[in-house]
């Protein structure tokens, strides 16, 4: 499903203006065709505990997950044309990813992760105070979906997010500066 910026809203700059990340040292700057490894290498430590537990060999586990990795980047092509993809990069090394698009009610999140190096730093927690901030000076709410056993659950939880739809592997939270 396309969701298109409502015209009567306030755009709400998703490229720019993380003043908390950025205090923390995070610039954010949009994808190119460069970043493609280094987003695959991201994608890979997401995945990295899982596959853990596979009696695969090495190369199977980098072959299944440059896959997977296609797969998703083409899926959010797809399903989000309209999102900011933007590279996060903390002392000229890239850190993290985070995909947002604007909807009419919603800043929805649709990727977000650090690499393991920059993860329990604080950078994700004020990178998400800059979405909600946007949000809440737009009048939205943000949306996300995380896998119930993500270990940031325990961050979006902290920060407000509620469940409003069980979605199997994946709850579907919403943030809004009125609960829900």
């Amino acid at each position: 499903m396309r969701h298109r910026s409502n015209s009567q809203t306030p755009e709400v700059g998703l490229a720019g203006g993380y003043v908390r990340a950025e205090a923390m040292g995070l610039v954010l700057r949009p994808l190119t065709d460069a970043d493609m490894d280094f987003l695959c290498a991201l994608y890979a430590s997401t995945r990295q505990d899982e596959l853990a537990q596979l009696p695969w060999s090495g190369e199977q586990k980098r072959h299944f997950l440059e896959m997977q990795f296609q797969a998703q980047h083409a899926h959010y092509q797809t399903h989000y044309p309209d999102a900011s993809r933007l590279v996060l990069e903390h002392g000229n090394e890239a850190a993290g990813r985070l995909y947002i698009e604007e909807w009419p009610s919603e800043l929805r999140i649709i990727d977000i992760a650090l690499m393991p190096a920059f993860r329990g730093q604080g950078l994700g927690s004020a990178l998400l105070g800059d979405v909600m901030e946007k949000a809440e000076a737009a009048g939205k709410a943000v949306g996300i979906h995380v896998e119930k056993a993500n270990p940031a659950m325990h961050l979006y939880r902290r920060l407000g997010f509620r469940t409003i739809e069980d979605k199997g592997v994946y709850d579907l939270l919403r943030w809004s500066r009125e609960g829900v």
